[in-house]
């Protein structure tokens, strides 16, 4: 059972439309549980699925900043290493704000704008081009100075974008943590929005995830 927790944005039900496209299987309501993010405390998503508790976790996007995502960050500390984790955009940045890094404005803001992703190849963008093209809603970014260079979590995706000076600016695209049990389950966000019709390889980054645990 996949559990998706909506902060109270419009693009849960693009990820819910596009989740069921890939696996026309699941079922609303029993195999993709859809909760607000102040509804449900998260030793009480254990209880779901009849005491089973969700195969998977997805934070969506949001309207809001990290402080005000409601259950979100207290959802992926309960889970993480447990179950896979995906961080869709506010998602992305509960996952940076909980572990320490620094959530802050961006320069430029980018709403229904598309930007090349260069990544790693792994986890969730194995597979993918290198780089491919995403749609990005966002006014929020994390700052890199901020992730320990040799902490928890690394940089696995980012991009480049051109400030109103004409600078250059690097800018985080997805992170992803760091195990040192090798048995721990992935936790992976991304900044830009994999559900949206012009991420053209969003469904396969979706595909991964879900085969994540399985």
């Amino acid at each position: 059972m996949i559990l998706l927790i909506d902060n109270y944005d419009s693009f849960t039900w693009n990820l819910v439309q596009r989740l069921g496209e890939i696996d026309p299987s699941l079922e609303p309501g029993r195999d993709l549980v859809v909760v607000r993010a102040d509804k449900l405390a998260p030793q009480d998503a254990d209880a779901l699925d009849h005491g089973r508790g969700p195969t998977h976790l997805i934070i969506s996007p949001g309207p809001c900043t990290p402080k005000e995502a409601g259950n979100s960050p207290a959802m992926i500390a309960h889970f993480a290493g447990r179950i896979p984790i995906l961080g869709v955009c506010l998602g992305h940045q509960c996952m940076a704000d909980l572990n320490g890094m620094d959530v802050v404005r961006h320069t430029i803001q980018m709403h229904g704008k598309t930007s090349p992703i260069s990544h790693d190849g792994r986890g969730v963008f194995a597979g993918l081009p290198n780089p491919f093209i995403a749609t990005r809603y966002h006014s929020l970014v994390v700052r890199p100075e901020s992730i320990a260079p040799d902490g928890d979590w690394e940089v696995s995706a980012w991009c480049e974008d051109t400030l109103p000076d004409g600078r250059r600016e690097r800018v985080v695209m997805g992170l992803r943590r760091v195990w040192q049990d090798a048995g721990k389950a992935p936790v992976e966000g991304v900044q830009f929005h994999p559900e949206s019709f012009l991420t053209l390889d969003g469904p396969q980054l979706l595909t991964n995830f879900l085969n994540m645990g399985r």
